[in-house]
């Protein structure tokens, strides 16, 4: 109730001000009074500007208090602006006609307060917002001179980051608030192993925020390391590396991979094919395409080798410039393929003693993934079924334990959606919080 009380405390405040000159003309303020309230308004609009609202203080981050300011202050301008407008468009039959000059002094002084706090606002949230994203700034600019569009277009930029202030700093409170119950300090610490055509080294963050999550809870986190692109031979091999490294870098005798895409095909053959089974209590697989994409059997039969071989030396070439020492585009889509997976099951039998669990998700319609996963989702689904925009359903399941995830409505829960990969917040499914407890079943269960 408070809130409301304020905001309508402060627009009436800029309405008043906005509208001194008729004020001032109609008598409302004395005439030997003007100049003081003149000052005591552009005072009063200064400290607004700079404090919003006090209440906004004790928000835990500092990237959070100016995100609130700035929604506080567009909240005002949306408040006061519209009154201010229609209160011009009131008065012009009669003060236009009897003072024309009293008239523009009144547009003149609106404009320039109400500015002065759109301009406040909408800086500050442009700055520190991270939901909004290049699309939302790029229209919120492109409609910010279309009258009543850019309305609409400033109150959902307006909810876009007020949700995520407030839902960040939950996240933030409640973190804090079970910090000491440490629920993802596992037993064995934790080998994110990223999938296909991307890295979790140099340049990228595959994982976007979940890491830090964990850690928050305890988690001692470490990560794959190897190429972008390989046969899961060659990958598995960079793996079972890795994980000697990390059992001599922590004394630790296994640890708990959690892989994402192919990277759960190079863990399985690396413990599985490459001895590494004594070195890992558990192995999670996210959205891994177990029994492989039909799609991707079609491509490479279907697309021409010319095509094939252009695609595949471009890519090859953008990776060794970014650190990949020998990246196979073709062998990494070949063992990708339904009858390559058929043959990997056949010959790559889990390691007894290793928990095997997986987890799947879907996209429900192709608008709710990001491009290009919002294109690939109807040539997925077309060979394979209902996916995540590249994986069907049904090449998810793995091991003792599954899992699968959707979201409410049209919007689902993509390919990339799960390890986080555009920072975004969705609703009815907190990727973070998701992994938070994953981990903390691994904990349970003593790993």
């Amino acid at each position: 109730m408070m809130k409301y009380i304020r905001r309508a405390g402060c627009a009436f405040f800029l309405c008043l001000g906005a509208n001194i000159p008729f004020l001032y003309h109609y008598g409302v303020i004395p005439e030997k009074g003007g100049i003081f309230f003149v000052l005591l308004f552009i005072v009063g609009v200064i400290i607004l500007n700079i404090v919003p609202a006090f209440s906004h203080r004790r928000l835990p981050k500092r990237r959070l208090r100016i995100c609130a300011d700035g929604c506080e202050l567009l909240i005002y301008f949306l408040i006061s602006a519209t009154v201010s407008a229609a209160g011009l468009i009131i008065m012009l039959p009669v003060s236009f006609a009897e003072a024309k000059t009293v008239w523009f002094a009144d547009l003149a002084c609106a404009v320039i307060a109400e500015s002065s706090v759109f301009w406040c606002g909408i800086v500050r949230v442009y700055l520190t917002s991270f939901q909004i994203g290049v699309k939302w700034r790029a229209i919120g600019i492109l409609c910010g001179w279309i009258p009543v569009v850019h309305l609409v277009v400033l109150v959902k930029i307006i909810r876009m980051a007020m949700e995520e202030w407030e839902f960040e700093s939950v996240k933030i409170m409640q973190a804090q608030e079970r910090k000491d119950e440490r629920l993802c300090q596992t037993k064995y610490p934790i080998l994110m192993v990223h999938g296909v055509f991307f890295r979790d080294f140099k340049y990228f963050n595959y994982w976007g925020r979940i890491p830090k999550e964990l850690e928050a809870h305890g988690a001692s986190i470490f990560y794959g390391n190897h190429q972008s692109a390989a046969c899961v031979a060659d990958s598995g091999r960079e793996l079972a590396g890795r994980i000697r490294e990390i059992i001599e870098q922590t004394g630790s005798r296994k640890v708990n991979i959690i892989a994402h895409s192919k990277g759960g095909l190079d863990s399985r053959y690396a413990v599985s094919v490459l001895g590494m089974a004594e070195y890992v209590a558990s192995l999670t697989t996210i959205n891994t395409p177990h029994r492989g994409c039909i799609f991707a059997d079609y491509l490479l039969e279907k697309i021409p080798q010319a095509t094939k071989d252009k695609v595949a030396d471009g890519y090859n070439a953008a990776l060794r410039k970014l650190g990949d020492e020998n990246p196979d585009f073709i062998a990494a889509v070949t063992d990708l393929t339904a009858s390559a997976c058929k043959s990997f099951n056949r010959n790559v039998p889990d390691a007894p003693g290793v928990y095997y669990q997986s987890v799947g998700s879907k996209l429900n319609v192709a608008s709710g993934g990001r491009f290009p996963l919002n294109f690939s989702h109807q040539l997925v689904k077309f060979f394979d079924g209902p996916n995540d925009g590249l994986v069907a359903e049904g090449s998810f399941p793995w091991g003792e334990d599954y899992l699968f995830l959707t979201a409410k409505g049209k919007r689902g829960i993509s390919h990339g959606d799960m390890i986080d990969l555009n920072r975004e917040n969705i609703r009815d499914f907190d990727v973070r919080e998701f992994y938070v407890g994953l981990v903390n079943g691994l904990k349970e269960r003593g790993y």
